[in-house]
């Protein structure tokens, strides 16, 4: 085991670990803030692999796009803050949650572990990523960036909304 493979499975691990937290926890903004660490983590684990430019992406668009959209959408809707007893379910239905989590990551990883091999990361793969990024992919990441917007525009429509509502 190298000292690469050593940072690549702490990361990993670290990752997995946020991501956890994230879908676990009862308090939606701490939630938020597990997510931040989740896709950190997953930017760390690109860096570790020598995709730097999908590393920086990943920072740019999740962690500085869709977490703070996340953010300020909680704070435009005025979310509650901290647990909440009408959303917490049974012991029974949130370990009948984690049997079909585990079997579903059973069955990724029955399926794309036997087609896992080890491969070299070539250096300079990143003009063919962003050849691909600027010519064929390039109208999908438009149409997210719009998709980003008219979320944003929807939530400040809201909370216009709701403020409007409250004051009368």
């Amino acid at each position: 085991m190298t000292g690469l493979d050593l940072a690549f499975a702490t990361t990993g691990l670290i990752t997995a670990a946020a991501a956890a937290l994230a879908v676990t926890t009862r308090q939606v903004v701490h939630a938020a803030l597990w997510l931040v660490v989740a896709l950190l983590g997953l930017a760390g684990c690109y860096l570790v692999l020598g995709a730097e430019l999908v590393a920086l992406v990943q920072v740019l668009v999740y962690v500085g796009a869709v977490v703070v959209l996340v953010i300020v959408a909680l704070m435009l809707t005025r979310a509650p803050i901290g647990r909440r007893t009408e959303h917490s379910t049974s012991r029974a239905h949130r370990a009948l949650a984690a049997l079909v989590g585990a079997g579903t990551g059973a069955l990724v990883a029955a399926v794309l572990l036997p087609t896992a091999t080890r491969t070299q990361v070539r250096p300079g793969g990143s003009e063919e990523l962003a050849r691909q990024i600027f010519s064929t992919w390039v109208w999908p990441f438009e149409l997210l960036s719009l998709l980003l917007l008219a979320a944003l525009v929807g939530a400040f429509a809201v909370s216009g909304l709701t403020s409007d509502r409250e004051e009368r």
